[in-house]
């Protein structure tokens, strides 16, 4: 049977690299119409736990996971071992950035090195995990070539980068595939196997434009964000509610689309993915401002926050130190269990270290840990402390001096929050109605 058939039959055997929101999602659905998928994952306790059918994600029920273990369509493995017979590998690793703001690809390399050791013909190879323009060509690409084999021919090597949206409720297979291979074999072959599970794939002619298609998005979104939360700063000032201004605006039913402030934009892909082509610009001698620029405003919102919450409860007569605050939500946008790269670490040790008292509340996230930096320069040690999410009630809001809303998750009236609580700082303008003194928000 050809490659082609095998991918047309559903009968070619799917490897899929990290079993974490990416990865995962896709090893279901691959599943569940008909494909042998194999999961790969480093943390023992994840495979335990997708092996006896129970997921850990929210966007992946357990019982869609049961279902294709039943059907001996999904098994995970904590080796690499299962690439040697496989005929479509899928990398979905972190790819984070250092401190210094210098895209880390050690997990990719790592994970083609493992490929490297079972690569053989007709064998395709995806790269999923977003990166700079020229990381499948220039980095991948040559480490499978050491192997002797010529892609086009014997392998094939594509990017196809994940649009995932956690917390979102649109169909997996809705989501449209941008797919970009090394050849344009490599590109016809990876479209027919995205085709299989998903309804629209656009096909692009490189594996650069597919990369930077990424970029674009989550560029996009921070620039306008950033722009946003600028605006949010100004109108602060200028006691003008931004919030209104931005309803308003959006009634122009062409030429405006709806963005809002936040108290930092969140989330492993916005914060993170415009800083690789940022960094990647620097080879051509190019800077990149706007994704600087917008870098540095939604770097600002936490301290902006804090200062709000500092202002407020002097509004009062309190200060910061020794007040009982509570930070509703700490995930990094509603209703998901993602805390990754949520404002509230570092808005949390901000307030520690000016002497507040704090609890949270998530109902996603049972506890968290935070890293604390002492207020003496002397001893500017570092330390972790575990919090765990409280039981909430309104009545339990008495007892807080302020409650700082950085989280909107569904389900819960903003508007009994308002009443019983003390001091609300809404940065999510979670409570609509303008009639309650007692609340201060971001840019209005």
């Amino acid at each position: 049977m050809s490659f082609v058939e095998l991918i047309k039959n559903r009968k070619a055997k799917v490897t899929i690299i990290g079993m974490g929101y990416v990865g995962l999602p896709h090893a279901v659905e691959i599943a569940k119409v008909g494909f042998s998928v194999s999961g790969i994952d480093v943390q023992k306790k994840r495979v335990n736990s997708l092996n006896k059918g129970v997921s850990y994600i929210k966007d992946v029920k357990s019982g869609e996971l049961k279902k294709v273990i039943k059907n001996k369509k999904f098994k995970a493995y904590n080796t690499y071992k299962s690439l040697k017979k496989a005929d479509i590998v899928i990398i979905c690793v972190p790819t984070p950035l250092d401190d210094y703001r210098i895209p880390n690809l050690s997990y990719i390399k790592f994970s083609v090195k493992e490929i490297k050791k079972y690569l053989h013909k007709e064998q395709l190879i995806i790269l999923e995990s977003t990166t700079y323009p020229g990381t499948t060509e220039e980095v991948i690409l040559p480490m499978l070539k050491e192997t002797g084999l010529e892609v086009g021919k014997d392998f094939y090597l594509s990017f196809a980068p994940e649009r995932i949206d956690p917390g979102n409720n649109m169909a997996f297979s809705d989501i449209t595939k941008v797919v970009g291979g090394i050849t344009k074999k490599c590109t016809n072959l990876t479209e027919l196997f995205y085709s299989q599970f998903i309804k629209n794939v656009h096909p692009v002619s490189s594996s650069k434009i597919a990369e930077m298609t990424k970029l674009l998005e989550n560029i996009y979104r921070l620039i306008n964000i950033s722009a946003i939360n600028e605006l949010a700063l100004l109108c602060g000032k200028m006691q003008i509610d931004i919030w209104e201004v931005i309803d308003a605006a959006k009634t122009k039913p062409y030429g405006f689309q709806a963005f809002y402030p936040s108290s930092k934009v969140g989330g492993h892909c916005i914060p993170l993915d415009p800083f690789y082509l940022s960094w990647k610009a620097k080879e051509y001698n190019f800077w990149t401002r706007f994704i600087e620029l917008a870098g540095e405003i939604n770097e600002q919102m936490p301290h902006y926050t804090v200062t709000t919450v500092n202002y407020a409860l002097n509004q009062q007569g309190k200060s910061i130190r020794n007040s009982k605050i509570l930070i509703w939500g700490v995930a990094y946008k509603k209703d998901i269990g993602d805390s990754r790269e949520s404002a509230s670490f570092e808005i949390i040790p901000d307030l520690l270290k000016k002497g507040a008292i704090i609890d949270y509340f998530d109902p996603y996230i049972p506890k968290i840990s935070i890293q604390k930096k002492s207020a003496s320069i002397k001893n500017s040690t570092e330390r972790t402390l575990e919090l765990k999410s409280i039981d909430f009630s309104l009545r339990s809001l008495k007892k807080y001096d302020c409650v700082l809303i950085l989280t909107d998750h569904s389900k819960f009236d903003y508007e009994e929050i308002a009443k019983n609580a003390r001091l609300v700082i809404d940065t999510k303008n979670a409570i609509k109605s303008r009639k309650h003194k007692n609340v201060f928000r971001i840019g209005g």
